[in-house]
């Protein structure tokens, strides 16, 4: 088909037209990001634990004041929840995957250096690795020899005999390769605080760390360390039992445990699917917040491609009848509404990419998120196409269908 009417007729309606592809154009640059922004948001949901969550559920108590037997209490508190029929390990941890809060150390391959190489997180607790279900890809899991009491280690801190403080430790895979890319991290030390040395002995597939505000700084920087954390340091009881278990489990251990001491306080409980779903449900509701957006725009960008071509349907009645008078097919009237809009979504589309890529950079100077991927442009740019052809359609129809006769006989 010839554009060169087409262009023609939109020249003698400028404003109109400039309107409409500004429009086309603003909504594909906030639809581009937003996609990209929502695709963000369940990747973050979507992201591996690397504990055997279908498994796991968790106990947080409190004790009603300081107890002087908090070690032995702790230790005959993890042998009774042991003892439950279908429990496969239990452990007391300072910190769950998916908390809102977390331990955390800054990591350096070399103890000169000014800048950390990475942050961190710090898993405490006996069998931690055992009772969450982390798979270990390389070395050997912490040995009971190797463990020492969280107290006993800050008494060695505040004495400075940092000698005689646990050297192993554990790291993710994803940790292992920002520190040493591409060689074997086993035996490797890293340095932690004023230039303590850590020797991994171990290596983890996969281990989320907690807090929402640190996942942008490495969601599987995470490290595993022999150290034994009891009730009064804020130690949350972990058990792993086989799926269809877990609720028998968890009201038998707040039984088992209330036996043995009366004076506690169930602060949280629950499986951790449920908490990983607490944890992300900020990135559930901003996800559908921005799902709700891109439909609107869309819808209101419809609309005014419908409204816009149906103006232009009733004020060209009659150059339509002329038209299908000198034997221009339905078709041919279709498809000149259909190029029509084609050509002024083009042009939206085209001005909507730049816009997009504007607001990327807006997005990653102030917010750091990351570079909108290239794949994002033609992807908008088809769904702006088809949504065009479509609210042109019913329009173009109208258009088809107006008969010669009664066109000429409008005049």
């Amino acid at each position: 088909m010839d554009i060169r009417p087409i262009l023609f007729t939109l020249r003698r309606h400028k404003l109109t037209c400039c309107l409409l592809v500004l429009q086309i154009a603003f909504t594909c640059a906030i639809v581009c990001n937003t996609i990209f922004l929502i695709s963000q948001r369940l990747s973050r949901m979507d992201m591996p634990s690397g504990v055997a969550e279908q498994e796991l559920v968790y106990l947080q108590l409190a004790n009603i004041g300081n107890r002087a037997d908090a070690k032995a209490r702790a230790t005959e508190d993890v042998a009774a929840l042991q003892s439950l029929a279908g429990v496969k390990s239990a452990t007391l941890i300072n910190e769950l995957p998916f908390d809102y809060g977390s331990n955390n150390m800054d990591v350096r391959t070399d103890p000169a250096q000014r800048v950390a190489t990475l942050n961190a997180t710090q898993y405490f607790g006996e069998h931690v690795v055992r009772t969450l279900g982390v798979r270990i890809v390389e070395g050997r899991d912490l040995q009971p020899e190797e463990y020492m009491d969280l107290s006993e280690v800050f008494s060695l801190l505040a004495q400075k005999q940092y000698s005689k403080l646990p050297s192993a430790t554990l790291i993710t895979r994803a940790m292992a390769e920002r520190l040493w890319p591409g060689q074997d991290p086993l035996g490797k030390q890293f340095y932690v605080g004023q230039g303590l040395p850590f020797t991994v002995v171990g290596v983890m597939a996969d281990l989320i760390r907690p807090d929402q505000g640190r996942l942008n700084l490495g969601a599987q920087y995470s490290t595993v360390w022999p150290l034994r954390v009891t009730l009064d340091q804020n130690a949350t009881f972990v058990i792993r039992c086989a799926p269809q278990d877990r609720e028998r489990v968890l009201r038998a251990a707040v039984e088992k445990l209330k036996a043995l001491d009366p004076d506690r306080i169930v602060l949280d409980k629950g499986t951790m699917e449920q908490h990983r779903h607490d944890f992300f449900q900020n990135d559930r509701a901003m996800a559908g917040i921005l799902v709700g957006i891109c439909i609107a725009l869309l819808i209101v960008t419809a609309l005014g491609i419908v409204g816009l071509a149906s103006f232009w349907v009733a004020q060209r009645n009659h150059s339509i009848g002329v038209r299908r008078a000198l034997g221009a097919t339905r078709g041919n009237i279709l498809h000149y509404f259909q190029t029509e809009n084609f050509l002024l979504t083009t042009m939206g589309i085209a001005l909507g990419m730049v816009l997009a890529y504007g607001i990327n950079l807006f997005l990653i100077v102030h917010y750091e998120l990351p570079r909108l991927p290239a794949l994002y442009f033609p992807a908008g740019a088809i769904l702006l196409w088809c949504l065009g052809q479509a609210a042109v359609l019913g329009p173009a129809l109208r258009a088809a269908a107006v008969p010669p006769v009664v066109a000429t006989r409008s005049v």
